[in-house]
C-alpha cells in the first residue's frame, strides 16, 4: 500500500463528514421550478425541497446536470452531501466529461458561499484529490479529477502544485497516464478538456509545467522515449516542433487554429 493511503484516506472520509454536518437541513428554495416534461415531476422537485431526504440515483444525476435552475447555489447545497459520496464511490457518470461536474461547482458560485460553507467544499475538493494520487486505482483518474476541480475552482495552479510536491512513484504513474492522454491534444496547442473559462492560460500553464517538471520525473518511472520526446516538443513551437525528427506525426483538421502551418507547408498531413 503507499504509505500516503493511510493519511489521504481517513482525510477524504473527514471532508465527507464535514459536508454532511456543513449542509444538514439545506433545500432548493421553495419558488424553485424545472420543466415537468424536461427535468421531471412536481414529485420530484418537491423532493429537493426537503431536507435531508435521499433522492435516488437517477434524481441526483438530473438535479446536478440541470443547468437551468433559478437559484443553483441553494440546489448545490441541497444535493451536495450525497452528490459529494457517489462522486467518490465512482457512481457519477457523465457523456460530457467531468469538466461538467466541475462545472455544477462553479455555476453554483461556491467560492462565495459564507466562510464555512465554502471552506467545506474546498476541503472536500482537497482531499479526493491528495486521496487519488496516491490511490493506485482510483475511481476517477486522476487527469480526469484534474479537470474536475480545475473547472470548479477555476484554475490549474493548487491541483498541479500538490502534485508536484508529492514525490511518490503512485503519483509518477498517474503522471505518465496524464502526460500520455494530453500530449495529442497539447501538441495542436489545445487544452485536453472543454473550460468554461481561462482557457488559454490553464493550456499555456499545463505545457510549462509538463514540460519543466514531468521528464525527469517520468524518466525515473521508466516510460517510453517517445513519451518523452513529445512532452520536449510540448516547448517548441511552429517549426522547430513540427520539423522535429521525433514529431509523431499527429493529423489535425485544417479548422484548427494551429493547422495554419501545417495546411501551408505539410499539406499532405492534413486530413481533408
Amino acid at each position: 500500500m503507499n504509505p500516503d493511503q493511510p493519511r489521504a484516506r481517513p482525510r477524504l472520509d473527514a471532508a465527507l463528514r464535514g459536508l454532511a454536518v456543513t449542509f444538514r437541513g439545506m433545500t432548493a428554495h421553495p419558488d424553485e421550478f424545472n420543466c415537468e416534461c424536461h427535468w421531471g415531476s412536481a414529485e420530484d422537485l418537491a423532493r429537493l425541497k426537503v431536507a435531508d431526504v435521499e433522492l435516488d440515483l437517477d434524481l441526483l444525476h438530473r438535479t446536478w446536470q440541470a443547468t437551468d435552475w433559478s437559484d443553483k447555489a441553494s440546489v448545490l447545497r441541497r444535493i451536495l452531501p450525497q452528490f459529494a459520496s457517489a462522486l467518490v464511490s465512482g457512481l457519477i457518470e457523465t457523456p460530457f466529461g467531468m469538466e461538467s461536474v466541475g462545472l455544477s461547482f462553479a455555476r453554483a458560485s461556491w467560492q462565495e458561499w459564507p466562510a464555512e460553507q465554502a471552506a467545506a467544499v474546498e476541503e472536500f475538493l482537497n482531499a479526493w484529490w491528495a486521496y487519488a494520487l496516491t490511490d493506485p486505482d482510483p475511481v476517477v483518474p486522476v487527469h480526469d479529477l484534474l479537470v474536475l476541480n480545475a473547472e470548479a475552482t477555476g484554475t490549474l495552479s493548487p491541483w498541479l502544485a500538490t502534485w508536484e510536491a508529492l514525490s511518490d512513484p503512485v503519483a509518477d504513474r498517474h503522471l505518465a497516464a496524464a502526460a500520455d492522454h494530453w500530449e495529442y491534444e497539447l501538441l495542436g496547442d489545445q487544452l485536453p478538456w472543454s473550460a468554461w473559462e481561462n482557457e488559454e492560460d490553464m493550456r499555456a500553464e499545463l505545457t510549462s509545467w509538463l514540460v519543466r517538471h514531468a521528464p525527469a520525473r517520468l524518466r525515473a518511472h521508466g516510460v517510453p522515449e517517445d513519451l518523452l520526446h513529445r512532452i520536449r516538443l510540448l516547448g517548441l513551437t511552429g517549426p522547430d516542433r513540427w520539423d522535429d525528427p521525433h514529431w509523431p506525426g499527429h493529423r489535425y483538421c485544417p479548422t484548427e487554429p494551429h493547422d495554419a502551418f501545417l495546411a501551408g507547408s505539410r499539406a499532405g498531413a492534413v486530413v481533408p
